[in-house]
């Protein structure tokens, strides 16, 4: 039916549109939008604030955002390969994906001397990353200023407090140029229906210790208050739907607990933050350096400590299907590789709430075209819980799973995108499914998604890891680009995939939680070694010897036989019991800690102290848990060692004594009347001694060995510990001289034998 409008409608109209033309034009109040800059930034009339900005992201496609991650680039004046890679490689890249934010994890230098063994910062290195990044975002086309770099353990070496001389990272990061000083720094990128909050934050030392000692992100309560409040921002407006994403420089198990033993877990569980991208790991301990992480009111439960695999089992039933039901309390911990050895580089896209990324390794040189699946998700690494409760309850499955879709980058234009899905079922994956995929078009293009229409409802299986994703790409100079085949599920339940022993140790303990239960574990061990030994032997009628082992054989008469051995040597018992109560009480190194050469401090079981710039005021034992790199290495790798080797050296002497003796007794049974013949036998005695000293007494020699490569190894712990961490470090001569006796008390038991 035709419709028909009078003049006063049309002109009413028109003074409408007016209206809404200037009103996002003008300045306005601090609830209001303003216009700036390529991508529309949404700030205030007041100065701006950088720890809350809001960019609204223009052109197409709505329903997707990405953006960049790269961590740990290392920045070195011995290595300047780095630098001219990043250079070469990640300009150009950047112009290709076009990303909204680019996030730049921590490590930005190396602050190493060219034989690792002196730690603080250089400022040639951060003159140069600063000349670096001016000339990536200039190639790359893109506004400086979605550039987020944060600082890092390396950026922190030496550095007495912020502000000071030697914190480069506030004159000559990105971060620091646009005065975002803040330790919490948060970016909203908002498209038609949706927000996307990006919170990243600091957890560096208030007071940077040099490494090693120097390795855990430690998270103050005011910290944890700022981030909370960050995430919360926009949780009272209605209306648009709100992804939540975290970004640091520490994964959670190098992250210490605050004065209140709060932790960033706890704030991103609350907030139910989909992921937190970090870096630090590296990745020489393996490349799945992932793991997933869900509420637990189990005041039992032993995830305070460790968590034995990838995905955490849900606690109980989390599905809810009342109409806004809070989501369940479970996020992703993503680290990536680093771009100091891997030349890594990170997409993460966000496409209607569906979190999803891609890891891209440039050893081999740049990539003409990358390939993103957005959905389905990939069953290994998706926010199981919240996908499971969204497709049980029918009614909340949304029409973004109508679709297959991909996010496609290239230098060069593309003419073929097909997506094929693979049923393993049968034991060899077999294609049942290929479909061309379109390309969503609009005038304003940030960049191209393509999708296919598929029955989603045809992929229901319970087994996560029967159906398989792959698309092919296909360009104009007819190169062939596939992306990863990958597993997926629509009804949310997840593909388990193991950690190595080596991405347990560093992605599945808390190391802050496991310091003092390990630590108070080797000194009980110790004393264990030592006193049960000795109560035994003073207080039991029991004795062990090696004429106990010899006539009744066991594994509990051979240990209590070498440990009394020792107990009977007292130099060293009482030495390995003194050295012991020493490194409970007293100060283990004392030396300079920051890169000025200034105010000295000295490091405990419990931590460094250390006097702060003014040099009035004292920490309260900084450094803990980080101490741990060098506390627990020389309980288990040098003292319990020791004393270990020191019992098996005191055995070994009651051996040879029991020899000793069993060739006198045989000498004295020979007739006193037969002088010449006592003679000839005692020269053979002699030799006989002489060849079991030098030829038979094997076992001495291993131990000796071993000895001496205890005695090495902490003599490199030593070495460690004065240069990488402190540089110019002068050891007080008692912890000097009781520290080097714990390897000395077997050179003593050799020269008693």
């Amino acid at each position: 039916m035709e419709k028909h409008h009078s003049p006063q409608l049309r002109e009413m109209g028109i003074v409408v549109l007016m209206v809404l033309c200037l009103s996002t034009t003008m300045p306005t109040s601090i609830s209001e939008q303003q216009e700036g800059g390529g991508a529309e930034e949404l700030v205030s009339s007041q100065p701006r604030k950088w720890q809350d900005r809001v960019i609204e992201v223009k052109g197409g496609p709505e329903s997707v955002i990405w953006i960049v991650q790269l961590s740990d680039l290392h920045f070195s004046v011995h290595h300047p390969e780095r630098a001219l890679d990043f250079k070469k490689i990640v300009g150009p890249v950047l112009k290709m994906i076009n990303p909204s934010l680019v996030l730049i994890t921590g490590d930005l230098t190396d602050g190493k001397s060219k034989d690792l063994l002196t730690m603080k910062q250089n400022e040639d290195e951060w003159i140069e990353y600063q000349n670096v990044m001016e000339d990536v975002a200039r190639r790359s086309g893109l506004d400086k200023s979605i550039f987020y770099d944060l600082r890092g353990n390396h950026d922190n070496f030496g550095v007495p407090f912020i502000g000071g001389s030697f914190d480069f990272f506030s004159n000559y990061s990105i971060n620091g140029q646009f005065g975002r000083k803040g330790n919490v720094n948060s970016v909203t990128l908002e498209t038609g229906d949706r927000k996307h909050v990006f919170v990243g934050l600091d957890s560096t030392m208030a007071t940077g210790l040099r490494g090693p000692t120097n390795l855990f992100g430690h998270p103050t309560d005011q910290l944890l208050t700022q981030i909370d409040s960050q995430l919360s921002q926009w949780d009272s407006q209605k209306g648009k739907s709100i992804t939540k994403i975290s970004f640091g420089h520490f994964p959670l198990s190098f992250s210490a607990f605050s004065e209140s033993q709060k932790s960033l877990r706890d704030v991103f569980l609350k907030h139910s933050v989909s992921a937190y991208l970090c870096g630090h790991l590296h990745t020489r301990f393996g490349k799945n350096l992932k793991r997933h992480h869900q509420s637990n009111d189990n005041f039992l439960s032993s995830h305070k400590f460790f968590q034995l695999n990838i995905h955490q089992e849900p606690s109980e039933n989390t599905k809810n299907c009342l109409f806004r039901a809070p989501p369940p309390k479970e996020f992703w911990e993503w680290e990536m590789g680093d771009w100091r050895k891997s030349r890594a580089m990170r997409i993460v896209a966000v496409d209607r709430g569906h979190v999803s990324y891609l890891d891209i390794d440039f050893k081999s040189g740049t990539k003409k075209t990358i390939v993103l699946p957005t959905f389905p998700l990939d069953s290994r690494f998706m926010l199981t819980s919240s996908l499971h409760q969204m497709y049980g309850c029918q009614h909340m499955v949304p029409f973004s799973f109508e679709t297959i879709r991909c996010l496609v980058f290239s230098v060069s234009p593309i003419t073929s995108v097909v997506s094929r899905i693979y049923d393993t079922r049968p034991g060899s994956p077999l294609m049942i499914m290929e479909t061309t995929m379109t390309k969503f078009v609009r005038d304003i293009s940030r960049g191209d998604i393509y999708a296919a229409a598929w029955n989603y409802k045809a992929f229901e299986d319970p087994s996560p890891e029967r159906f398989w994703l792959q698309i092919e790409v296909i360009d104009v100079m007819g190169r062939s680009t596939l992306s990863e085949l990958r597993p997926f599920s629509v009804n949310g339940l997840s593909a388990k995939i193991s950690w190595t022993w080596k991405e347990f140790f560093v992605m599945g303990c808390q190391w802050d939680a496991l310091y003092y239960p390990i630590f108070w574990f080797a000194v009980y061990l110790i004393l264990s070694i030592l006193l049960i030994p000795k109560f035994v032997l003073v207080f039991s009628k029991k004795q062990y010897s090696y004429k106990t082992f010899i006539s009744e054989k066991g594994l509990i008469n051979c240990i209590a036989w070498v440990l009394q051995d020792l107990c009977r040597v007292h130099v060293a018992w009482f030495g390995f019991l003194g050295y012991l109560i020493y490194l409970l009480s007293c100060p283990w190194l004392i030396g300079q800690v920051f890169t000025d050469g200034g105010n000295r401090g000295y490091m405990t079981r419990m931590g460094w102290l250390v006097k702060t710039f003014n040099s009035r005021e004292k920490h309260n034992y900084i450094g803990s848990p980080d101490i741990m790199v060098v506390v627990l290495p020389h309980f288990f790798f040098v003292v319990i060692p020791s004393i270990l080797i020191a019992g098996a050296l005191a055995a070994e002497r009651s051996i040879y004594k029991e020899h000793f003796l069993s060739l006198s007794g045989k000498k004295e049974d020979n007739d006193s009347s037969q002088e010449n013949k006592r003679s000839g036998k005692y020269d053979n005695h002699r030799h006989r001694r002489s060849q079991f000293d030098f030829v038979e007494r094997k076992i001495r020699k291993v131990l000796l060995a071993v000895c001496l490569v205890i005695y090495w190894k902490h003599f490199m712990v030593s070495i460690n510990s004065l240069f990488c961490s402190m540089c110019t470090i002068c050891l007080s001569k008692n912890v000097c001289i009781a520290s080097h006796c714990v390897t000395g008390f077997a050179s003593i038991i050799l020269l008693e034998s």
